[in-house]
């Protein structure tokens, strides 16, 4: 038991070191061991200001390896959106959770005013929640995601309009 223990330390900690590094894929071998993770997009900012460009937002760049959902959903909300919308995207894969807990109140809804340190939402991911906060200040004016559903990296969350 206590060698499952220590492979699960050795992967969060090459995890850890991808995330830090900015690397999509990486391999190692060790003896008869190989452990191989990748990530399934490149590492963005977790909150982006939408471009201004004569008063058109541009759709957004694809590689075609995205989900044909995904990019139906962009064509679908990308014409919509004002200039000044930020987003909200979630850091890593897992989980998303719009409250601490079933009983509990919702950490924002539409309309909601949140700073920087406001925590939108919890991800939980291997078993850890991890507290997802605004970095932004404005109005939440989109919920991109249902509490519950499954989330990619850089995946949008929220759309907020700053104060």
């Amino acid at each position: 038991m206590g060698h499952n223990d220590s492979d699960l330390r050795r992967i969060e900690e090459l995890i850890a070191i991808m995330k830090k590094n900015d690397l999509v894929e990486i391999e190692v071998k060790h003896g008869d061991d190989k452990i191989h993770l990748k990530r399934s997009q490149p590492q963005q900012p977790k909150v982006t200001a939408a471009p201004t460009a004569a008063g058109a937002v541009p759709p957004a760049p694809t590689t075609g390896k995205e989900p044909a959902d995904a990019q139906q959903q962009t064509a679908l909300t990308q014409p919509e959106l004002p200039e000044t919308l930020l987003e909200i995207k979630s850091p890593l894969v897992g989980t998303f959770y719009a409250k601490p807990s079933p009983d509990s109140e919702t950490y924002v809804e539409l309309n909601s005013q949140v700073d920087p340190q406001t925590v939108v939402c919890i991800i939980e991911a291997m078993k850890v929640m991890n507290e997802i906060k605004a970095e932004t200040g404005g109005t939440i004016v989109e919920i991109l995601v249902e509490n519950g559903q499954a989330v990619e990296y850089g995946q949008i969350l929220f759309r907020v309009k700053p104060d």
